[in-house]
């Protein structure tokens, strides 16, 4: 959701229109999603680097309207079967944005259709900082339990045991599946610290649009594009046979083939005669 501040820019208006305009944009996105049941749709909202780094005056004015977002809409998920949900340090958010976030969350707990999730005061490194203290707290409290040391506990196989699943769980996105398309707004190339673990194959679109612009047949575009991509996860692509490899010219054959452009040839060094008046024997 980038873009907010330089589409407002580029209107010569203030800044908060333009965060205004995107909540408008929130609304026919998730719209979108649900007409063409999109199971879920997560978006980056209100990064921790924007709590900290922005004018108290405009977190002051993200956090009023977060709320009004959720009042003023409420109705509208229930019409379109859509299911609140969060993820992020919220516990840090002004106590009355938290009550009208746990109001609308219930209010919409029924609903079996797309889960919209709000990324609000996330970042995704202390999303993974928080996973791993989840763990050693687990840790300590079964070593309390059990009467031994973390040691004892890392000795007798805990550490063997801690795989990928492991740090998932504790990821504030533990009920949900990793996302298969990023959709960058604004023309930006980068990931800004968003769902760092969980991105690790999704396709990413970038598009120049700015979030007050984007629509909900903009976000069909973006599926039609992660629709023509070809995903392998590391491995090769449907269209890979083994035939292919059976005609695969032989690596010693390629290797003779391109010796000479890897290997620079030796330059011949001029030969060097002495000059006798200068040679000291």
């Amino acid at each position: 959701m980038d873009g907010n501040g330089r589409w407002a820019g580029k209107r010569s208006l203030r800044r908060f229109l333009g965060h205004q305009q995107g909540a408008e944009s929130v609304q026919y996105v998730v719209e979108t999603a649900s007409r063409i049941n999109l199971p879920w749709l997560t978006l980056y909202a209100f990064s921790l680097e924007n709590n900290l780094r922005r004018p108290k005056s405009e977190v002051s004015f993200l956090m009023k309207l977060l709320k009004s977002y959720l009042v003023g809409n409420v109705k509208r998920m229930n019409d379109n079967n859509v299911r609140m949900a969060y993820i992020g340090r919220t516990h840090d958010l002004p106590q009355e944005v938290q009550d009208t976030m746990q109001w609308a969350m219930e209010s919409t707990a029924r609903n079996t259709g797309t889960t919209l999730t709000l990324a609000l005061n996330y970042g995704a490194r202390s999303e993974i900082v928080d996973a791993v203290r989840s763990i050693l707290t687990d840790l300590t409290t079964e070593a309390h339990t059990r009467g031994c040391s973390v040691d004892d506990l890392l000795g007798a196989g805990a550490l063997e045991a801690l795989d990928e699943s492991t740090i998932s769980r504790k990821l504030y996105t533990a009920h949900m599946p990793d996302p298969d398309l990023v959709i960058r707004t604004s023309g930006e190339q980068r990931i800004s610290n968003f769902l760092l673990w969980q991105i690790a194959y999704s396709e990413i679109y970038v598009t120049d649009r700015l979030w007050p612009d984007f629509n909900g047949l903009h976000l069909l575009e973006a599926i039609a594009a992660y629709q023509r991509r070809e995903r392998r996860f590391g491995g090769l692509g449907e269209t890979f046979t083994d035939e292919d490899l059976n005609n695969l010219e032989p690596a010693e054959q390629v290797a003779a083939e391109i010796k000479d452009h890897l290997i620079p040839k030796q330059e011949a060094k001029p030969e060097t005669k002495s000059d006798p008046v200068l040679t000291r024997r």
